[in-house]
């Protein structure tokens, strides 16, 4: 009996636990003033929701967000309005599928990121990375 016991414990695998934060990263914004480009500066009833989407991200006065991409694009399209004022924003990149383990599964990595935008309250954007593989930092500075 503990011979039998012993061949099955050995034959059992170790369950499979997701130890690791295999999280797909969102692109992290920071806003800034224009006329102090080192000053962080909110923007006042902040609206953005992904183009032909209805739902809406935010609404509130922000200096900073995160927003996901579409990972099975090479494309994501977001809306940000500031009052009646809308301005559109495009982001294009590579999309990376990354393999992380059998119980995490996997996540996706951006290279070759670049930002659009038609500027209509947003006077400048400055890249800080053009590889999204974490959300620890801002990856782009909007300047308005």
């Amino acid at each position: 009996m503990a011979i039998a016991f012993g061949t099955f414990m050995a034959s059992c695998e170790k369950d499979d636990f997701c130890t690791q934060n295999p999280v797909t990263p969102r692109l992290v914004l920071r806003f800034y003033d224009i006329n102090d480009r080192t000053q962080p500066k909110a923007v006042e009833s902040l609206y953005v929701w992904a183009s032909g989407k209805d739902s809406i991200l935010v609404n509130q006065s922000l200096d900073s967000i995160s927003i996901p991409l579409n990972s099975i694009a090479s494309e994501t399209v977001y809306n940000f309005s500031k009052g009646s004022t809308v301005n559109q924003f495009t982001i294009r990149y590579t999309p990376t599928q990354i393999y992380v383990s059998r119980s995490c599964g996997f996540k996706v990595n951006f290279t070759d990121v670049s930002f659009t935008s038609n500027n209509t309250w947003i006077a400048d954007i400055t890249p800080t990375t053009t590889t999204i593989d974490n959300q620890n930092a801002a990856h782009v500075q909007i300047f308005h």
